[in-house]
């Protein structure tokens, strides 16, 4: 008894002397702004303060075509495909509120109404009446939230490994096949209370190179300057607190809306080995979306876009060549 004692407060001291050791202090503004600005970047004041990092490219004469990232996200996940659809349309890209060169915003106004007052504001400063609205994962769910709120103004959307509707989580991986099974840690750790309390202090350095490596299937593209930028992203000062604060003030749908009313033509995108948000909803999505298209890529993950653009990329332009 004595030296299973004695082990435990040698464990202890420990922890408690290496707690030091992974706290990490914000990144300043300035620095990160720099490194992941270029000349395409702009930024844009809202009414309520808030600065939204933004990029117009592509063919400025065609179809605009404006695309939100995911959680963790910045709108650089979408530089691959900006490249491919660039040569025909125009390619709108943004930092929502939380998120990249946009991060902690007024009134801590991070969830989904300041998505779409984000979005507006874009493409109203743009002066885009009508566009192809696209997004991944948690931009995919700002994707139809938009249509719902805007139907006049959305002429299709992508949804590219989307999250869908509250109920829809549940039970959504009861098959060992459903998904690659290599859940990123960062997110469950999110999810308990003691750790939120301190990870606003906390260096997510291994933590978001695990998460990358599962979210991307371990795709070769997660390299040193792709963890570095999500890390850098993350560490700008003020945005772990906002994702933090985001987190906590998330709430479950009580009243689900009725994504039936969406008929505009819609491309459904998923990789088969998503560990974050499984195939089975891109069926969920085909069951109640009355008009789509869905394209499932046996070997990608959660982020089609950047682990394989030139072949997603393709089935997009084959998709906006039809609308």
């Amino acid at each position: 008894m004595k030296i299973f004692k004695w082990t435990g407060l040698t464990l202890l001291l420990l922890i408690v002397a290496g707690i030091p050791l992974l706290f990490e202090k914000d990144l300043p503004k300035d620095i990160v702004d720099n490194r992941y600005s270029n000349s395409s970047s702009q930024f844009l004041t809202t009414d309520n303060g808030a600065r939204i990092h933004f990029r117009d490219e592509g063919n400025a004469s065609s179809t605009a075509v404006v695309l939100l990232h995911g959680a963790m996200a910045s709108l650089h996940t979408w530089e691959p495909w900006v490249k491919i659809l660039g040569t025909k349309y125009r390619v709108v890209t943004l930092d929502l509120p939380a998120h990249g060169l946009t991060g902690k915003v007024p009134q801590e106004a991070h969830g989904p109404n300041s998505f779409n007052e984000t979005i507006d504001a874009v493409v109203n400063a743009l002066g885009i009446d009508r566009f192809v609205l696209g997004g991944n994962s948690m931009g995919g769910g700002a994707t139809w939230r938009y249509t719902l709120k805007n139907p006049g103004r959305v002429q299709a959307m992508i949804l590219v490994d989307s999250v869908g509707l509250s109920s829809w989580r549940k039970g959504s991986r009861t098959s060992s096949t459903d998904s690659s099974g290599d859940t990123p840690v960062g997110f469950y750790l999110l999810g308990q209370p003691w750790f939120r309390s301190i990870a606003r202090y906390l260096d997510p350095g291994l933590l978001i190179e695990q998460g990358l490596m599962a979210a991307y299937n371990r795709s070769p593209v997660v390299d040193e300057t792709l963890i570095a930028r999500y890390y850098d992203l993350i560490m700008r000062e003020g945005t772990r607190g906002a994702i933090l604060q985001r987190g906590r003030s998330a709430r479950p749908q009580t009243n689900e809306p009725d994504l039936s009313r969406l008929s505009q033509p819609t491309l459904i995108m998923w990789g088969a080995k998503d560990s974050l948000v499984p195939v089975s909803v891109a069926r969920k999505f085909e069951q109640v979306l009355p008009n789509t298209k869905t394209i499932i890529y046996p070997d990608l993950g959660h982020i089609p876009m950047e682990e394989d653009p030139t072949r997603s990329g393709a089935d997009v332009m084959e998709f906006l060549d039809r609308l």
